[in-house]
């Protein structure tokens, strides 16, 4: 009798071993999906840039003329005015120069006077010997003087004439060297006064290049000694736009931005300018967007990093999908898909993945990851989402796309079967190591 209760024990236990590795064998089979539901809510399509803050206006501030910094005036974050005086430049050299020009005109001034009296008295011998030719001419007629005197007397007036049209010529160059000389004069005077520099506008000094003592050389071009930004309490956002986002963008768009410095703080701007200067960096072509915004408190500094967004378009109270289940492809082999396709009045021809990626159909789908560093593609307007039916099976679901803020995407219509808020659709499937693609049990 126990021998057979214990044969009776031991066959139940077998059962139950078998139904439990049964079961288990049978769990193991099936996919396990995860899901998000189909919400109904807000959309908000937006371009999304970074960008650099910088001041409306600034301007470097230079030396025309070398030699070495003797005074300072204003240092980094010193505001200045229009024509305050920044810096000194060692004036001796050309204060130098200025007096040897000064002497210069003088010396050529005093040549001119000294070439008038020459002139004059030229002047006064060539009209004694006209006089003298005249007489002679006269007394020659009445055979008082004989023809050589009068001879040398025309010699004497022709001498004198050439005498006098020379003194006008020097005359003429005194007075050319007076003018070369006070042309210098006023180059030498020029670079005095440029010793001195000063601020060409009402700003900020944002960048001081220079210390005393040093030496600039302005040869070839002008040193810069400072940076000097106009009014920082008007800015801008210079942005880098890709050339999909910028048919989108216009002038007068409102912009809100971030930055490092301060997390929380959400700051507002509008766009200003779209330039047509396109940038191409490796077959990647972007446009500069230029955004206005004001600054009063000076929170913000020139250089910083701005995360832009620009609010491209909105819809309110619609029917929209994650896009992790735009992205998601069924684990199945090529046939098994297009059978169910058949099944549920699709014509095979579908795309599988749209979205924010769709070079990347199919890859990470299965595994879930997301895709990264791919090229940009345009975002197809028709789309196939996976709906998890009660019993686990899978739909294919035909939907046409509307706007996307990136995480979710409008469905602007139910092409092929039903959708509706809260239905299940699969964005990831994990199957057993054992299992391959296309034996998936539906």
């Amino acid at each position: 009798m126990k021998s057979k209760s214990k044969w009776l024990v031991l066959t139940g236990v077998v059962v139950l071993a078998l139904i439990f590795a049964a079961f288990g064998l049978n769990r193991s089979a099936q996919a396990q999906h995860f899901t998000a539901k189909v919400e109904r809510g807000d959309v908000h399509d937006v371009v999304d840039a970074t960008g650099t803050i910088n001041a409306v206006i600034t301007v470097q501030v230079g030396s025309q003329v070398s030699g070495s910094i003797a005074k300072l005036n204003v240092d980094f974050n010193s505001r200045v005015h229009k024509g305050d005086i920044v810096a000194l430049i060692d004036p001796a050299l050309f204060q130098g120069a200025l007096l040897q020009a000064a002497a210069d005109v003088d010396n050529a001034k005093a040549n001119l006077i000294a070439a008038k009296a020459n002139l004059e008295k030229a002047n006064a011998a060539s009209q004694q010997t006209k006089a003298d030719f005249d007489r002679a001419a006269q007394l020659t007629t009445e055979k008082i003087m004989s023809q050589q005197q009068l001879d040398l007397a025309k010699a004497n007036y022709d001498s004198a004439n050439a005498a006098m049209g020379a003194a006008v010529a020097n005359v003429t160059q005194a007075e050319a060297q007076v003018s070369q000389k006070a042309a210098a004069l006023t180059v030498a005077q020029t670079n005095l006064n440029y010793t001195v520099i000063r601020s060409p506008i009402d700003g900020t000094v944002v960048a001081r290049n220079v210390d005393v003592g040093q030496t600039v050389a302005a040869s070839l071009q002008a040193p810069t000694i400072f940076t000097i930004a106009q009014d920082l309490t008007k800015m801008l956002v210079y942005t880098k736009t890709d050339e999909s986002d910028v048919g989108n963008i216009r002038p007068g768009k409102p912009v809100t931005f971030k930055v490092d410095a301060f997390p929380k703080d959400t700051f507002h701007g509008v766009v200003s300018q779209v330039r047509m200067n396109p940038t191409t960096v490796q077959s990647v072509v972007t446009y500069d967007t230029i955004i206005e915004f004001a600054n009063p408190e000076l929170k913000l500094f020139p250089g910083m990093t701005a995360y832009v967004t620009i609010p491209v378009d909105t819809v309110q109270n619609v029917l929209k999908v994650p896009n992790t289940a735009l992205r998601y492809k069924p684990p199945m082999g090529p046939e098994e898909i297009l059978a169910i396709y058949k099944q549920y009045g699709l014509d095979g021809g579908e795309k599988q993945q749209v979205g924010d990626d769709p070079a990347a159909a199919g890859r990470g789908s299965q595994a879930g990851g997301e895709n990264q560093n791919l090229p940009r593609a345009p975002r197809a307007e028709n789309a196939v989402v996976w709906k998890l039916r009660t019993d686990n099976s899978m739909e294919p679901v035909k939907i046409s796309l509307g706007i996307t803020d990136h995480a979710y995407t409008q469905v602007t219509a139910v092409l092929r079967g039903e959708l509706k808020e809260g239905d299940e659709l699969i964005i990831r499937s994990v199957m057993a190591k054992s299992q391959a693609p296309g034996t998936l049990r539906r």
